[in-house]
C-alpha cells in the first residue's frame, strides 16, 4: 500500500515597479477539497526581505485547490515613494491613496497530491502576473 504526500506551495513576490523583491506583503493560505468544498483558511505569513513567503502551512491531505490571498495595498502604502516614480513612468492615475489599483490579489489553482506549487507574483502598481514556476 502506496501513500502519497499532500501537495505544497511557496511563492515569492518581484515588485517589477522598481525591480526589487516586495518585503512585509501579508499573505493567507487557504484549500479546498473538491470544486463544491467550501474554504478552509489554513493560516499565512509575510514575505521576507526576498520577497519570499518560506513558512507557509501545509497542505492538508485531500487538497484539491489552493487560493492565496495577497494584501498588496498595505504594501504600496508603505512604498508611497517608490509609487510616485512608477506613475511618473506611467500614463495611469492614481487610483487611490495607496496607489494600488489592486488593494489584494487572489490567485486561485489547482494541485496534484505529491507535486510542489511555486507561484510567483510580479506585482506593479497597476497589474499583476502569476505563473506556476520550478
Amino acid at each position: 500500500m502506496s501513500t502519497q504526500t499532500t501537495a505544497s506551495v511557496s511563492t515569492h513576490i518581484l515588485d517589477t515597479s522598481i525591480g526589487k523583491p516586495a518585503e512585509g506583503v501579508a499573505i493567507t493560505l487557504s484549500a479546498r477539497s473538491g470544486s463544491d468544498a467550501e474554504w478552509a483558511k489554513l493560516g499565512g505569513s509575510a514575505t521576507d526581505a526576498d520577497g519570499r513567503c518560506k513558512d507557509l502551512p501545509a497542505l492538508p491531505e485531500g487538497t484539491t485547490h489552493v487560493r492565496l490571498d495577497f494584501e498588496t495595498e498595505a504594501y504600496f502604502t508603505r512604498q508611497i515613494n517608490t509609487v510616485k516614480q512608477a506613475e511618473a513612468q506611467q500614463d495611469a492615475p492614481r487610483v487611490r491613496d495607496s496607489g494600488a489599483f489592486f488593494p489584494e490579489v487572489t490567485i486561485t489553482f489547482a494541485v496534484t497530491p505529491g507535486e510542489h506549487y511555486h507561484v510567483p507574483l510580479l506585482l506593479n502598481p497597476f497589474g499583476y502576473s502569476v505563473y506556476r514556476g520550478s
